[in-house]
């Protein structure tokens, strides 16, 4: 007796991916139209899958080189938030088990923000060890954002629980003793860093929706403290607070126009 195509859908849900492409086989000699569309909608999801593995690989080949070299605690390292007008700069240091591959893992600035919540989660659960360091806009305008942006990745790094052995950077070196590589856009290249992007992202953008309770004026729910059309008119109308930079256009120049501080 061969099954119904409901009873197809739900054999083919609960099996594993290896599976699949024998139960497809036999399903493909089914004449019927459910059937054939089932075997269409499979062949494209293993299709899809196929080139998310080639590509995670492909984000993998700094770390599976790092491991070749006897590497074994490996930290990818990247920050957000240099180019905003308020709100701080936000670096994250995140060691990976050997080997992991987290489907969906890209450079943060390429993921939806409820993608980018789930792969924080599931990161977060399974990295051997992750840390996030913020610089406020006080240290910011002190030091400037470059240097803000270094001391972030260094405090990030210097506060994980586990020491790594490698760092993986995003185009930028920090003053720790530690074997390090710095790739330009490494949150494209190494899945370290990419993991590192979205933790950095997701706890930034989580911080600024506070802010935003605090300062609804500002709408830093939506902008996230960029230099957007509304959040430059409430800078006009209000001021700047002190949660933005001053040392960045035009918060410098509207603080000597309005006096705020």
């Amino acid at each position: 007796m061969r099954l119904s195509i409901k009873e197809w859908e739900q054999k083919l849900k609960n099996s594993k991916q290896d599976d699949i492409p024998g139960m497809l086989q036999v399903l493909s000699e089914d004449e019927r139209h459910g059937a054939k569309k089932i075997v269409e909608t499979y062949t494209k999801r293993l299709a899809q899958a196929e080139t998310e593995q080639k590509r995670l690989e492909v984000m993998s080949n700094y770390e599976t080189e790092c491991y070749q070299q006897g590497k074994n605690l490996i930290a990818g390292v990247d920050e957000v938030g240099r180019g905003p007008l308020a709100g701080p700069v936000v670096a994250a240091a995140v060691i990976l088990p050997k080997g992991y591959k987290l489907i969906g893992v890209n450079d943060s600035k390429k993921l939806s923000e409820k993608k980018r919540d789930v792969l924080y989660d599931q990161i977060v659960r399974d990295a051997i060890s992750f840390s996030v360091f913020l610089v406020q806009p006080e240290k910011i305008d002190d030091i400037n954002i470059y240097q803000a942006s270094k001391f972030a990745m260094t405090e990030a790094v210097s506060s994980l629980d586990v020491k790594p052995d490698q760092l993986l950077i995003d185009a930028m070196e920090v003053p720790l003793a530690i074997d390090q590589l710095k790739i330009i856009k490494g949150d494209e290249k190494s899945i370290s860093i990419a993991a590192a992007s979205i933790v950095a992202k997701v706890t930034r953008d989580r911080y600024m929706m506070k802010l935003d309770e605090q300062y609804p004026e500002y709408g830093f729910k939506s902008n996230m403290g960029y230099g957007t059309k509304e959040h430059l008119e409430a800078l006009r109308k209000f001021g700047p607070t002190s949660i933005h930079r001053k040392s960045f256009s035009p918060v410098g120049e509207l603080i000597q126009i309005t006096g705020s501080d």
